[in-house]
């Protein structure tokens, strides 16, 4: 069944981003962004992903090895629909992975071809597909075939070292894939300059001209709801996936609340409870992993600098609730 067809739009979805959206944070973002959506459903992000997971790890991992993989997958029914985000440039690891997330209930498969990383690229994936046309066809017809009941996302640059949507998209579509998003920058330019969303424009004009009924999201630079409604309008696009605005933001998706304007004491309540999540979700995981929150939720108000330089030493979320509510009591 492709669920996303059933998806009133616009379609606000969460990014996959590796070490952030874990199972704890995306736990606090069902909860904390949690309404009535469009389609009178009650959740978060219209559409959940994953963290990027590695097929071929998937397939060839010592068990140890794939307990921790296993942990990248794991999700609850608050988060529904929820996609599994998977890379490989190995026909038969992405039809056995994807098979195994049909398998663990996910309601989609995602394929990174867009992840500007070394060691990935290496390995023939994520951005490297945007190189190797022919393969990137090739694993997105074994995904289908691994979970041929299951809808089969594509997220995607617009090239490599140049822009190269004009030629890209076209093959991509011709693999009728139910979504594509566009992260509007090119490999080259990782993150270093803003987002080029008339190029997710043009993107939606070259589906239309092709008669496709992929469904295009963008990606880059969208810091709120409100200023993904904005790009949305200017681009006729179908949806944004949101990514960086929600570090230390688990009520981004709320259409009322936001980190701007809830609480200190509601705030730093979110960062005991995602921290104390972390710890029983993913004992596997550096704490060091679990930081990378602190700077957006201790951030914007007097005595933050300090604070955050404090609770940066900390290894564990006992001491760091400690130092947070003598923090309250002492600015009371």
């Amino acid at each position: 069944m492709n669920f996303w067809k059933e998806l009133p739009k616009p379609i606000f979805v969460l990014a996959p981003l590796a070490d952030v959206t874990d199972a704890a944070f995306r736990r606090m973002i069902a909860k904390h962004s949690r309404h009535t959506r469009k389609d009178g459903t009650e959740g978060g992000p219209d559409v959940f992903w994953t963290e990027f997971v590695s097929a071929d790890g998937l397939c060839r991992a010592t068990p140890e090895g794939l307990e921790k993989l296993m942990a990248d997958l794991k999700y609850m029914e608050e988060e529904r629909p929820i996609v599994a985000q998977l890379f490989s440039s190995n026909e038969e690891y992405m039809e056995k992975a994807a098979a195994l997330c049909a398998d663990l209930g996910f309601d989609g498969i995602d394929i990174n071809m867009g992840c500007p990383d070394k060691g990935i690229e290496k390995q023939g994936c994520g951005s490297a597909m945007i190189k190797n046309p022919e393969k990137a066809a090739a694993i997105i017809r074994a995904a289908k075939r691994g979970a041929p009941n299951l809808p089969v996302s594509i997220k995607t640059r617009l090239g490599y070292n140049k822009d190269e949507l004009e030629e890209w998209l076209p093959l991509l579509l011709a693999e009728s894939p139910a979504v594509v998003t566009i992260h509007a920058r090119t490999r080259k330019e990782m993150s270093k300059v803003p987002a080029r969303w008339e190029r997710v424009a043009r993107a939606v004009e070259i589906r239309d001209a092709l008669k496709s009924e992929t469904l295009i999201l963008g990606n880059g630079d969208a810091l709120s709801l409100e200023d993904a409604r904005q790009k949305v309008s200017a681009t006729g696009a179908d949806g944004v996936m949101l990514g960086r605005a929600i570090f230390g933001n688990p009520w981004l998706f709320h259409p009322e609340k936001d980190i701007s304007n809830v609480t200190l004491e509601e705030r730093f309540e979110a960062l005991i409870e995602h921290t104390r999540l972390f710890e029983e979700l993913l004992p596997h995981k550096s704490f060091a992993v679990m930081k990378k929150h602190y700077k957006a939720y201790i951030n914007g108000f007097d005595g933050a600098h300090d604070l955050r330089a404090v609770l940066m030493e900390q290894d564990n979320s006992e001491k760091m609730a400690d130092i947070l509510d003598n923090f309250l009591k002492a600015n009371k």
